[in-house]
């Protein structure tokens, strides 16, 4: 490619900003840091990055999911363009915004200290720099569409899970109240969980079962020409 075609074009810089999404303590959370450099330097930021040369944004995303995770693997999906004129403050910049679904048990501790991030309740998101609040809005907006038919939503729990986590999970998501029996209702008759031997204990006597997400029997699922819906 040479830039020789367009010399008379104006040139922008690309970045991607990846709203990295976790789920604890009964509440969705979002990955921020304290932004290092100007402008906005000391504000509080989504991770994201310059798009390098010969680099694609799918690329460039990735490289900044697992630098500021660690983790492999996790599941992204590209959730738009922003590219207002004044975005940015220092310099004409379009971002390309993906959001990442990750089980925050696997999260690299050591790169909290490293990037002064911090996992924020979206309860509690603070104000962030440029547009990153509207991309978190944005994110929320499309993580309820995509789990009401997507079991998308598994990305955020450990390998095995109890239904009222689950259950849990869903109305972080939703941000609303979930009727217990029909929730369990649904779930169970798709028959995509395998119930484990194993309890958790740690809230009752009694505890409550551990389950399992099948992949294989969701893709079976979807062969059929079935659909996941809750």
């Amino acid at each position: 490619m040479t830039a020789s075609f367009y010399k008379n074009r104006d040139t922008h810089l690309i970045a991607v900003d990846c709203i990295i999404m976790g789920f604890k303590d009964n509440d969705l959370h979002v990955l921020a840091a304290k932004r290092q450099f100007e402008p906005m330097k000391g504000g509080w930021s989504l991770m994201g990055g310059f798009v390098n040369q010969g680099e694609s944004i799918n690329e460039a995303a990735g490289r900044v999911l697992d630098e500021f995770t660690g983790i492999d693997g996790i599941f992204m999906e590209q959730l738009g363009a922003y590219g207002e004129v004044e975005r940015d403050l220092g310099e004409r910049v379009v971002s390309i915004a993906y959001y990442a679904l990750v089980d925050m048990d696997k999260f690299d501790t050591s790169l909290v200290e490293k990037y002064d991030a911090r996992w924020i309740s979206i309860s509690h998101l603070p104000e962030l720099i440029f547009d990153h609040n509207k991309m978190v809005r944005d994110t929320i907006n499309t993580l309820q569409r995509r789990a009401a038919v997507k079991p998308i939503g598994f990305n955020l729990l450990g390998d095995q899970f109890t239904l009222p986590s689950l259950q849990s999970l869903y109305e972080a998501i939703y941000q609303e109240t979930i009727d217990k029996r029909n929730f369990r209702k649904k779930i169970l008759s798709m028959d995509i969980l395998e119930k484990l031997d194993e309890k958790d204990k740690s809230s009752s006597k009694r505890g409550a079962f551990y389950y399992q997400f099948n992949k294989d029997k969701y893709d079976q699922l979807i062969q059929q020409g079935l659909h996941f819906s809750l």
